[in-house]
């Protein structure tokens, strides 16, 4: 830490990094911008459950419909595709390949790491197997298991699952739908982001230093810790630095250097705050290394103790997460339950209710009933 730079730098204090952060992620007030437009903003979703970005939009969008994000993702303007952290997330053609291209050494660590496939790859030839890969998504979109086998032909004593993941780190492969189609999903079937999305001419020019400025604009102000926790990069003090006149600097309240950049918006830290159900595995919760701005440590532990290592959706009241929800969906009826780890005031309930309300109205199958149930879940 430079010297006086604690006499310089304004101190935020938690709430007022709450309050940023739900600004930057349109979680104040739900925005008028259109889906594309939120998806680029947010630097995309997180994904990996194939409905978690129509609730992530849902909640922050003021007339969000299904088949906005449906139409996208036939129309081949959004992908799915495995990108920051290594995990599988939401994000507009125009962003895709450059967005993978610069986390790419993310992909490339976890095969020489990953417990599962790192040893049955052991020696594989990157370059001639990126080849080969490629000739072999050629034609139509083929299922993982399918792609595996087709990869062991050339390499017959090696995993064919372990193959196909390593086609899956080694390559920008999109999963297209059916797979992630409100109301049909199926399963991943993968091709190239190049054969699905055709020429790169319209894809935006990205540096790191592009990166750091859109992750800042959509989660600042931030750490560079909170940067890496987010892309999975390392060595990003590098950038920042370079960066320069281009951001300012503030400081936590437990001391961390926090950057943001100049023109973003940073509310007081008293403006109101909205009840909101927010997606499982949101982005909200998952792109700070410091995690305190949105959740208690009490509470994350509530939030994160599914054994399968998913995340359900989260509740926030006045801007923290302060409980869980989740969905029973049947035929005929469609069950919400919000497992409450705080005590719910009668107004905060009543804003709970109202979102709930919204948010089956939207979800439920036509002549479906709904229920709500509210229970506690850890206070």
């Amino acid at each position: 830490m430079r010297d006086g730079y604690h006499a310089m730098a304004e101190v935020l204090s938690n709430r007022a990094l709450n309050r940023a952060t739900l600004s930057r992620q349109l979680l104040l007030e739900r925005a008028t911008i259109s889906t594309l437009e939120a998806i680029g903003h947010l630097v995309g979703l997180q994904a990996q459950s194939p409905f978690s970005p129509y609730y992530g939009l849902w909640s922050r969008l003021r007339d969000f419909r299904a088949s906005h994000l449906v139409d996208l993702l036939i129309e081949r303007d959004v992908v799915r595709v495995v990108l920051m952290r290594g995990t599988v997330h939401m994000v507009t053609a125009r962003d895709c390949r450059s967005l993978r291209r610069l986390v790419q050494s993310v992909m490339e660590r976890d095969l020489r790491v990953n417990t599962e496939h790192g040893k049955a790859l052991e020696g594989l030839d990157h370059k001639a197997f990126v080849q080969i890969a490629k000739q072999v998504l050629s034609g139509p979109p083929l299922g993982v298991k399918e792609l595996g086998v087709r990869l062991q032909e050339q390499w017959p004593t090696r995993s064919p699952v372990s193959l196909a993941y390593a086609a899956r780190d080694l390559l920008c492969l999109v999963q297209t739908p059916p797979r992630a189609v409100w109301g049909r999903s199926g399963t991943p079937r993968l091709t190239t982001a190049d054969a699905w999305l055709g020429p790169e001419a319209t894809a935006c020019a990205m540096t790191l230093s592009t990166l750091v400025l859109r992750y800042l604009s959509a989660f600042g102000p931030a750490s560079v810790r909170d940067v890496q926790t987010w892309c999975g990069l390392t060595h990003l003090s590098e950038v920042v630095n370079r960066l320069g006149g281009q951001l300012r600097k503030f400081q936590s309240e437990d001391g961390a250097e926090l950057y943001d950049t100049d023109d973003a918006p940073r509310p007081a830290a008293d403006t109101p705050a909205p009840v909101r159900l927010v997606a499982p595995l949101d982005n909200l919760l998952l792109s700070h290394l410091d995690r305190a701005r949105v959740m208690s440590e009490r509470v994350r532990t509530l939030l994160f103790s599914q054994k399968n290592g998913s995340i359900p959706g989260a509740v926030l009241v006045d801007g923290f997460v302060s409980g869980s929800w989740s969905l029973v969906k049947k035929r005929r009826k469609t069950v919400l339950t919000i497992k409450a780890f705080t005590r719910f005031s009668r107004s905060a309930q009543a804003e709970l209710e109202h979102e709930v309300k919204r948010l089956l109205e939207q979800i439920a199958a036509p002549g479906a009933t709904t229920d709500y149930q509210l229970v506690n879940g850890g206070y």
